[in-house]
Order: structure tokens, then C-alpha cells, then sequence
């Protein structure tokens, strides 16, 4: 499982995903996947990865949280939580789209 978090420079929500995506890991029982950070410095680098906001994680890929129709973008992406809206993912949803990306991975 290859897991990437791609960021615009300077994302202000870029530790805050990358902490969550750790204790998902963790909770997952996926405690030895690491990850890497990856910078989007520009619209064409964004079009080539299929960035569609800051932070976006990918898995093998493929984003886990895309949104259909959503073109790519240097902008900062929101996510729905169950706490409302956020600057990344809650942990429990990373947990989730983790534990369904190693199944379909296994298939």
C-alpha cells in the first residue's frame, strides 16, 4: 500500500492531516504503513497527480476522498466531519477509507 499526502507549499492543514493519518494507521492495525508528503507547486503538477485541493491522501493512487466532477485546483480542500467542516479528514473516516483501500488491495 502506497499512501502519499499531496499539499499546496505552506498548506495550513498539512500536520493536522498528516497527524490524523497516522492515528488512523495506527488504529487500522496498519501501524508499519508510513506515508510520504508530496508538494503541488503548480496547476500542471496538480492536473497530473489529480489534486483537487490541499491536503489530498492517496492510497496505491487514488484519492480516498474525491469528489466526482471536482476539477483540479491549488486551493485548500474541505472536508465533511462529523464535527462539520474541516481542513482534513477526522480520524475515523481516514480509518475507514484505509481498512476499505488494504481490503481492495487484498482482493
Amino acid at each position: 500500500m502506497e499512501i502519499e499526502v499531496l499539499v499546496v507549499p505552506d498548506c495550513p492543514h498539512q500536520q493536522l492531516a498528516e497527524e490524523r493519518l497516522r492515528q488512523a494507521l495506527d488504529d487500522a492495525g496498519l501501524a508499519a504503513v508510513g506515508f510520504t508528503t508530496r508538494v503541488i507547486a503548480d496547476l500542471a503538477e496538480a492536473e497530473r497527480s489529480g489534486f483537487t485541493g490541499s491536503p489530498t491522501i492517496l492510497v496505491d493512487e487514488r484519492d480516498l476522498f474525491a469528489v466526482p466532477g471536482t476539477t483540479p485546483s491549488l486551493a485548500c480542500r474541505i472536508y465533511r466531519t462529523s464535527d462539520g467542516l474541516a481542513g482534513a479528514p477526522d480520524v475515523d473516516q481516514l480509518r475507514q477509507a484505509l481498512e476499505a483501500a488494504a481490503t481492495d488491495a487484498a482482493d
